[in-house]
C-alpha cells in the first residue's frame, strides 16, 4: 500500500515537470524472488525510481528497459531467469533462485484508464478492488496489453478489452477474487488470443486506531505511518491529543469512549490498540469494540488488567462469545523482549501485521517449508467457450494469435 501511495505522489510530481514515466510491475514469479507479483516501480525519463521490483539487483536493467518503453511508447515484458547459478549472464548479481517476469508499460497521463488513475481511484476510498494486467507470457515480442481493467468492490468496472470473450472471463474471475480476497494468475485462450491475466486484489491500508495519546503512543504512530497505515489517535485529554504531538496521524480526536465510534467507521482492515493507562477509559472502549468482531484489539499492560476488564464485562452481559474474545490480544505485542516505547511499538506493529496476514509471528528460521508457496506459480489455463470447447488445465498458453488492445 505504501508503495502505491509513493508511486502516485511521484507520478504527480513528474507530471508537473512534464517528465515521461513508465510503470514496472512484477506480474509472475517462479521459485524464489525478493519481491512477489504486484511489486511495482515508477521510472521517470531522467532515471528517478520510486518503489522496487527486487532487492536492488534488477532495478538498473529495468531502468534501461523502461527508457526504451518511454521512447517507443510500447509495453515490454522482461524475464529474468536466476535459476542458473551463473548470474553473470544477466549482468546482475542475484541472490534468489527463480524466474521473475516484469511488465513495463508507458504511462499516458491524458488517458483516464492509465494505471496511476486506477491507483488514485483505489486510494480515494477504503474499499477493496481488483486490478487486471494482461500480458503474453510465452511470446515476449508480441503486443503486451498491460493494465486494462479496474473493478471496485461496488462492482464498478473501468477500462475495456477488445477481446470480449477474455474480458468476460476476467470479470468473472475478478468477482471471485473479491469474494475470496486472493489474487490469481490465469491464462485465457479465446478464438483470437492467448493471454495471461494477473487478477490482483488491492486491499485498503491498515487503519490503526490508537486509544491513548501518551508519550508511548508517539513511536507507535510513527512506525505505523512509515508503513503507510492510516492512523487515528483518540484520547479524552485535549492537552495530549494534539496534531503537534502526532504529526503522522491522519486524525487526532478528543472524545469520550461512548462517542469514539461516531467518528470512526471500522472495516476489515481496522485495528485498535488500547493504551490510555486509564482503566475506566480502556474498559469503556473495550465495551464498545467487542461486539464489532474486529480483526485485532490490543490491550497494553499486564494480562491481569485485561482479565479483570473482561470479567467485569462478562458480569454485565452474562457471557462474551468466544468469537469476540478471539480477536482480543493482551498483553498486546509479540514477545520480543521489548522494554522501551520504541521497542514496544515494534512489538505491537509486528503482532498486528502477523495477525492480519494469518501468520504466527515466529522466526523464519524455524519454518520447515518455503516462505512463499510454490503452488502460486502454477498458472491455470482456461479455454473459453467461443473456442468451441471449455476446459481448464494446469498448462500455460503457448501462442499469441491476432492483435489485442486493452484500455485506451
Amino acid at each position: 500500500m505504501k508503495e502505491i501511495q509513493d508511486i502516485v505522489a511521484a507520478f504527480e510530481q513528474a507530471r508537473e515537470q512534464n517528465k515521461k514515466t513508465a510503470l514496472a510491475t512484477v506480474v509472475h514469479v517462479e521459485g524464489s524472488s525478493y519481491r512477489r507479483p504486484g511489486a511495482r516501480m515508477l521510472v521517470t525519463e531522467d532515471g528517478q525510481l520510486t518503489g522496487a521490483v527486487s532487492g536492488g539487483c534488477l532495478e538498473g536493467d529495468a531502468l534501461r528497459k523502461a527508457r526504451l518503453v518511454m521512447l517507443e511508447q510500447k509495453s515490454m515484458l522482461i524475464t529474468y531467469d536466476t535459476t542458473d547459478d551463473d548470474d553473470a549472464k544477466l549482468g546482475v548479481g542475484l541472490g534468489c533462485n527463480g524466474i521473475i517476469r516484469i511488465l513495463i508499460e508507458p504511462i499516458n497521463p491524458e488517458s483516464p484508464d492509465n494505471p496511476i488513475a486506477y491507483f488514485k481511484t483505489f486510494l480515494s476510498s477504503r474499499r477493496a478492488a481488483v486490478l487486471i494486467t494482461l500480458f503474453s507470457l510465452e511470446n515476449r515480442v508480441a503486443e503486451q496489453p498491460g493494465t486494462c481493467l479496474f473493478i471496485s468492490e461496488g462492482r464498478k468496472v473501468s477500462g475495456t478489452c477488445t477481446d470480449k470473450a477474455i474480458e468476460e472471463a476476467l470479470l468473472t474471475d475478478a468477482e471471485r477474487a473479491l469474494e475470496a480476497g486472493v489474487s490469481v494468475t490465469k491464462t485465457y485462450v479465446s478464438s483470437e488470443n492467448t493471454l495471461t491475466g494477473f487478477v490482483e486484489i488491492l486491499k485498503p491500508a491498515v487503519s490503526l486506531v490508537v486509544v491513548g495519546a501518551g508519550n508511548d503512543a508517539i513511536p507507535l504512530t510513527q512506525l505505523a505511518a512509515i508503513l503507510g497505515w492510516q492512523v487515528t489517535v483518540v484520547d479524552g485529554r485535549a492537552n495530549y491529543a494534539t496534531t503537534n504531538r502526532f504529526p503522522g496521524a491522519q486524525r487526532v480526536l478528543v472524545s469520550k469512549p461512548k462517542k469514539v465510534l461516531s467518528h470512526i467507521q471500522p472495516d476489515a482492515q481496522t485495528v485498535f490498540v488500547l493504551m490510555t493507562h486509564n482503566y475506566n477509559y480502556d474498559i469503556a472502549m473495550l465495551r464498545q469494540l467487542l461486539p464489532l468482531q474486529l480483526p485485532y484489539i490490543g490491550s497494553l499492560g499486564p494480562k491481569k488488567k485485561l482479565d479483570r476488564m473482561l470479567a467485569e464485562l462478562q458480569e454485565e452481559v452474562l457471557v462474551i462469545p468466544e468469537e469476540q474474545l478471539a480477536f482480543v490480544y493482551g498483553p498486546t505485542g509479540l514477545d520480543l523482549g521489548a522494554e522501551t516505547p520504541e521497542e514496544i511499538a515494534l512489538s505491537i506493529i509486528s503482532e498486528i501485521k502477523a495477525v492480519l496476514s494469518g501468520k504466527n509471528g515466529t522466526s523464519l528460521r524455524n519454518r520447515q517449508d518455503v516462505i512463499h508457496p510454490r503452488e502460486a506459480t502454477v498458472i491455470e489455463q482456461e479455454i473459453l467457450a467461443d473456442n468451441s470447447t471449455s476446459a481448464s488445465t494446469g498448462a500455460r498458453g503457448t501462442s499469441m494469435k491476432g492483435s489485442f488492445t486493452c484500455g485506451s
